[in-house]
Parts: C-alpha cells; sequence; structure tokens
C-alpha cells in the first residue's frame, strides 16, 4: 500500500474478512469498527479526533470563524403558532439557547408563557423535543411530547396538562418515526412503536415489525391497546393519524422509504368497526388532506406524476369514481402540499425548485395568489376551523418570517421578524440551469455578495443531495450567511432522484438510474468553473446523509475536480447499509447486494469500495457522530480508515466523531456552532481562503 499522507492517522487492524457477492470477492478489512462499543473501536475514534481538532486547532482563522457564526447565531427565532383550543402555542428561540422554548398564550395578544423548555431536560443541551413530536387534544387541554436523547431517533412520549404545565405520570418508550395521533374526546392517543431493543442493539439493531398502539391516558403503557400490526408484513411502517372531525383513524402503511403507500381506516363512532383496506393498490403516493363525511380528499401522484387532488368516497374508493379537485399542472409545476382551512384549499405549489402559495375554494377552483418577496420556501400551519393561517417564508439569506394570512381575502400581514446581525440586501440569490452529461437540464442556485467578480479564483461550496423524493428549496441558514461574508460562492443543485419534477424526476435518480445523481453534481461543478465563478483548487463539494454519500461517490469518479470534500453522516458502505437499524427502509432507492442486479449496481458506485489506492485525493472532512442510529457511524469510520490508507498525496483526510449526537435532528445551538466552525475552519485551509474576506468584528 502506498503511504498516506503526512499526518500520522491512527493504526487500523486489517482484517481478512471477504465476502462472496455471486462470485464476486469483496474484502471488508475495516468491519470490526462496525462495533462501535468496543474499546478497540472507541480508541480509534479518540485517536482520530485528536489529530482531527489537532489540525482544525492549528488553522489561525479559526476563532474569528467561531467568533462570527456565534453572533450570526445569537438571533431571535420562531416557529410557526398554531391554534390548540384557547391557546395559540408556538416556539421561541432567544439566539443561542441549546433548544427552543414552546409557549403558549390565551389569544394572539396573550402574554405568552413557558408551555415547555427543553432545556432543562439535560445540562447540555442534547435532550431535544423530538421532530415532529408534539400533539395537542382538539380542546387544547393535553400536549403529548416526544423527547429525543443525543440525537438518536428513539423517542420517549409523555402528556402534559397544558394550563399548568405539569406532566401526568404517563411515559411511553421505543417509539420511532412516529407522532401522536389524538382520539378527538381526548381520552388517548395513538402512536408507532418497535419491540424493546437488546441493550447493545439499541443504536444499531434493524429495526422492523412496526406497530401501532393506542394510549389511554393516566394508565401505563403496559396496558396500551394493540390498534393495528401485520406480522405477516414485518416490512411494513405503520403510522396512524385521526381526521380532524375525530370520525376517522387512519393508518399510512409504507414499505420502506418508496413514496408508494397504503392507507387502512376505521370509523371510530362505530364501537365494533375494525380497521379495513381504503386506498390499499399500492401503486401511488396518497396524503388524505380532509375529508367531509365519507369523502375523503386527497393528494395523489396516481395518474399525476406532479400530483393533484381528488375527492375520494370511500364507499365507492374506485379511481374510476374520483373527482379531480385540482389537476396536475401541466407547466412542471409540483402541487407540494395542501391544507384544508377556512373551508378552502391552501395549497404550496413548488416550480423549478422554489414555492408559490395559493388559496383555492373547495370545488379546487384558484381563489387568490399569496404573494411571495421572491425565489423562496413557505411551511403553513392551521386547521380547517380556523379563520387564518400562519405561514413562513424563508430564502437563502432571508432569515424566516411568519405571516398570518386570511384565506377568504388572501391578505396577509407579518407576524414575526427577527432582527440579524448582517443586512441581508448585501447578498443575492439567482437561479441558473446547466446542462448535465446526457443533455439533462438540471437547476442550481448560486448565493453570493452583490458584488462578486467572475474571477475563477472565489471560494466555492457546491451542495446536493439527489435522492428519496426529497426536493432541495430555498432556506436560511446562519451557516450559508457565514461562508457568503467570507468571500464564499453558496451552489445549491437541484439533482435527479429528488423530488423537484415529481415522480419521473425521482425514478430518473434511484436503483439502476443512480448515476444519473452524480453525473448532475459532476456537471455543476463543472459549470461553475465554465462560467467563471470558481476553479477547481477553490470548489469544494458538501453533502449529508445520502448527500454524504453523493460527495463520497463524485469524489471516487472525478478526484481532480474539487479541492475539498465534506461527506458528512453519509451512507458509504453500499453492500451492508441494510443490516444496521432502519438502513433495509433504503433499499427502495439504492436496491441491495441481496441481488445479484444490485448487487452489480451498488458495487460500482459505493464510496467504501471504489477508493482507488495511490490516487491524489484533495482534502477531506468525514463527519458523523456517536448517536447516530439512522445512518450508523461504521459508514464513515470504514470509509475514512481506507481513504486514509489510499491517500496517495499530501491533503488530509480527517474524520470529525462527535458525542452525543447523532444524525442531526435535535443537536444543540452550542454543537451546531462547533461543527460549522469547524467545516468552515477546514474550507479556509483547505480552498487557501486566507486573507480573502475572512469575517472581521
Amino acid at each position: 500500500m502506498p503511504k498516506a499522507g503526512r499526518l500520522p492517522y491512527p493504526e487500523a487492524r486489517q482484517d481478512d474478512i471477504v465476502d462472496d457477492y455471486f462470485g464476486t470477492k469483496v474484502p471488508d478489512p475495516y468491519r470490526w469498527l462496525e462495533d462501535d462499543r468496543s474499546p478497540e473501536t472507541k480508541a480509534w475514534v479518540e485517536a482520530q479526533n485528536e489529530i482531527t481538532f489537532s489540525w482544525l486547532a492549528s488553522v489561525p482563522e479559526r476563532e474569528a470563524i467561531r467568533d462570527r457564526v456565534k453572533r450570526l447565531w445569537d438571533h431571535e427565532r420562531f416557529g410557526l403558532p398554531s391554534r390548540e383550543g384557547p391557546w395559540t402555542v408556538f416556539s421561541r428561540n432567544d439566539g443561542l439557547q441549546n433548544q427552543s422554548v414552546v409557549y403558549r398564550a390565551r389569544g394572539l395578544e396573550g402574554a405568552p408563557e413557558v408551555l415547555l423548555d427543553p432545556n432543562v431536560l439535560s445540562e447540555d443541551g442534547t435532550v431535544a423535543l423530538a421532530d415532529q413530536g408534539t400533539a395537542f387534544t382538539d380542546d387544547g387541554r393535553y400536549l403529548a411530547w416526544a423527547s429525543a436523547s443525543g440525537g438518536s431517533d428513539w423517542r420517549t412520549w409523555r402528556v402534559r396538562d397544558v394550563a399548568t404545565g405539569e406532566d401526568l405520570p404517563d411515559v411511553v418508550q421505543w417509539s420511532k418515526f412516529s407522532t401522536a395521533a389524538w382520539r378527538r374526546d381526548g381520552t388517548g392517543f395513538y402512536y408507532s412503536r418497535y419491540a424493546e431493543p437488546a441493550e447493545d442493539q439499541a443504536l444499531r439493531g434493524v429495526n422492523k415489525n412496526q406497530k401501532v398502539y393506542f394510549h389511554r391516558v393516566g394508565t401505563s403503557q403496559e396496558d396500551d391497546e394493540l390498534a393495528y400490526e401485520r406480522p405477516d408484513h414485518p416490512d411494513w411502517g405503520l403510522g396512524a393519524a385521526v381526521t380532524d372531525d375525530g370520525r376517522f383513524l387512519l393508518v399510512y402503511q409504507t414499505e420502506g422509504t418508496d413514496p408508494k403507500n397504503r392507507i387502512f381506516l376505521r370509523d371510530l363512532e362505530d364501537p365494533t368497526g375494525s380497521i379495513d383496506p381504503f386506498l390499499d393498490a399500492f401503486d401511488a403516493q396518497y396524503e388524505v388532506v380532509g375529508n367531509d363525511d365519507d369523502v375523503f380528499y386527497v393528494r395523489t401522484d396516481n395518474g399525476a406524476g406532479r400530483y393533484r387532488l381528488v375527492a375520494v368516497d370511500r364507499r365507492d374508493p374506485d379511481p374510476t369514481a374520483w373527482k379531480t379537485l385540482i389537476p396536475e399542472d401541466r407547466d412542471r409545476a409540483v402541487l407540494s402540499s395542501a391544507s384544508m382551512i377556512g373551508d378552502r384549499f391552501v395549497v404550496v405549489w413548488e416550480r423549478d425548485a422554489h414555492h408559490r402559495l395559493r388559496i383555492h375554494g373547495n370545488d379546487g377552483g384558484v381563489e387568490k395568489e399569496v404573494a411571495l418577496p421572491g425565489l423562496g420556501s413557505v411551511a403553513m400551519s392551521g386547521k380547517r376551523r380556523d379563520d387564518a393561517f400562519f405561514y413562513s417564508y424563508t430564502s437563502w439569506a432571508w432569515p424566516t418570517t411568519i405571516h398570518r394570512c386570511d384565506p377568504g381575502t388572501g391578505e396577509s400581514t407579518l407576524f414575526r421578524e427577527p432582527e440579524v446581525a448582517f443586512d441581508p440586501r448585501d447578498f443575492e440569490a439567482t437561479q441558473v440551469f446547466f446542462e448535465s452529461k446526457d443533455g439533462t437540464r438540471v437547476p442550481l442556485f448560486l448565493v453570493h455578495r452583490k458584488s462578486l467578480e467572475r474571477s475563477g479564483q472565489n471560494p466555492t461550496l457546491l451542495y446536493g443531495y439527489g435522492g428519496f423524493n426529497v426536493s432541495l428549496t430555498p432556506s436560511f441558514s446562519v451557516a450559508v450567511v457565514a461562508w457568503l461574508e467570507m468571500g464564499g460562492v453558496w451552489a445549491v443543485a437541484n439533482l435527479r432522484g429528488g423530488g423537484e419534477y415529481g415522480k419521473e424526476w425521482h425514478e430518473a435518480g434511484r436503483l439502476g438510474n443512480k448515476q444519473n445523481t452524480f453525473d448532475d453534481f459532476i456537471a455543476a461543478a463543472e459549470y461553475l468553473i465554465g462560467e467563471g465563478y470558481t476553479s477547481s483548487p477553490r470548489l469544494a463539494v458538501y453533502g449529508g446523509s445520502n448527500g454524504g454519500l453523493l460527495v463520497g461517490a463524485v469524489l471516487n469518479q472525478r478526484p481532480d475536480l474539487f479541492g475539498a470534500a465534506i461527506p458528512a453522516v453519509g451512507v458509504m458502505d453500499m453492500l451492508r447499509f441494510h443490516q444496521f437499524t432502519i438502513g433495509w427502509a433504503w433499499k427502495s432507492d439504492y436496491g441491495s447486494a441481496e441481488t445479484q442486479e444490485g448487487f452489480e449496481t451498488l458495487i460500482g458506485y459505493s464510496p467504501l469500495h471504489n477508493i482507488h489506492f495511490g490516487t491524489e485525493y484533495p482534502a477531506v472532512l468525514i463527519t458523523t457522530a456517536d448517536h447516530d442510529d439512522r445512518v450508523v457511524p461504521a459508514h464513515s469510520f470504514k470509509y475514512a480508515a481506507t481513504l486514509q490508507a489510499a491517500q496517495g498525496g499530501d491533503a488530509p483526510i480527517l474524520i470529525r466523531v462527535e458525542t452525543r449526537a447523532g444524525h442531526g435532528a435535535g443537536k444543540p445551538t452550542a454543537k451546531q456552532i462547533d461543527d460549522v466552525t469547524d467545516k468552515w475552519t477546514f474550507l479556509s485551509r483547505s480552498l487557501d481562503m486566507k486573507g480573502s474576506g475572512l469575517p472581521g468584528p
């Protein structure tokens, strides 16, 4: 083996493990790193962190970067308010609080009072309110809330009396990928859970056989009623919802991360009723937006790759009987989301990866368009009975603002606007389009100072994801603003595999078409160089999770194209990803090495298995976390050990392993500031940014 670069990387033992995939022998010398609990692995991680943090500490600009990131972060931020019985509920962060605090107020003008402060749950802020981890009873009496510890996907549910702010004795554990769905009478809620894992498997054991339970307020979890299970389909994911009128229980069934789903239904007014099939062909994606008695309003891509809204009578759910209320857009816009508010449909349309907000009548006709400031993204909060709704607007350098809108008139008023330590008018965001390898037209967002010159020397960070039907639309980030102030260009490519143009765009970047995603990303890099924004030594690539896979793949295919790379919490071992936690669910996008066709596709681009020994790789900073039970850290561990051994040049191959953190959700503010500081510090040296607009006071 060629020698590694100049850094004294920790010695990593190589075992003689070889797997046979359909006659192809594949070595796996670092499999011992999959056991993140072993003393040997822990010692290796500690030694790697020591090298990484020593290297970062040697960069003179690091503290200046940290100071500026912290200053930018320190601004008041609000979450979308919601009406919950007599209360208006919203979240707020005063700037540097590790976790946002949930407040309640009587009406819009009442004095806010703390309802739930996650910051008191742990000294270091690593116990957080779980994503989608709050649900209120219809009358606003009770709040079901879920905490997540150390960044894990596991969540624990509790019940709080909203008026008193006190928790009831209820504790519901071993829930994951679940919301809480209250019965309208407030007697209890539905939730999803898995069997309790063995202690040493909690963060890496496979999660299957998800079940739906009903928890009655004031009782022990041991007494929870099993509402629905499918032991005949252990790979089915099951989640519960209750319609706004309280009449129907909906059980959504998914298979892995495939956008397609089934819906099962129970009439809760029938005491002897059962959960029966409703939309169960598993031929499309279905989302119930609302209902009038037995007629359900459903957003679906059945017969419409960019989605439509249809009315389905449960007594005759055959597609031939559906009534289309909002048809598929003919001009490539995607019906991204829809809500019933004030007896109207409030719809977010996604066109070329940015949003438009429209109000449609209950017959589907367009009534109003809500004017937005520019190329940005919106999110909504509102219920059918509400006479107004809230929406947030954000863009790349535009901090999130909250607006209140009357669905009858379409008029909106500014509700909350943060004060920030920079002037958004100093920057500009534009959208361009480039051609990929096969001629496909791909969107690219570019954000930079208005005074930027195309000198070919601008440090540029190209970000991408390209998978799982996920769209990358504009969003505000303090980290991005800090990068722009350093003189950087922020570029975001909307790659095939995402959901920016609906089903066809997703299909074009999954399974056997995954190489299209990588080709799109490489073409975006070549566009940035060709148009004079940057050059290879000043260009870095960055992506997380599936985006980490993306970065690892293009780094192997075009190491000459980039000056640095940051693969974050990436899926790097494409032959074994399905053997940990929820990884098996990703086979719908990736396939798997369990089949010969899947193996032949995956071995062609797997980041771990396509590292070429002796190649001069650019500087790489790999990031992961010890509590990541979504993409287990073994992916990054094995990838880092292999890349360090293979490096034929002198550029550093570093790995940063965060403690008491997971895949990203719930990470406390202090850790987020440290993370951004270290990434930008790494890039400032790797892209030779000294003196090129580093932050001042």
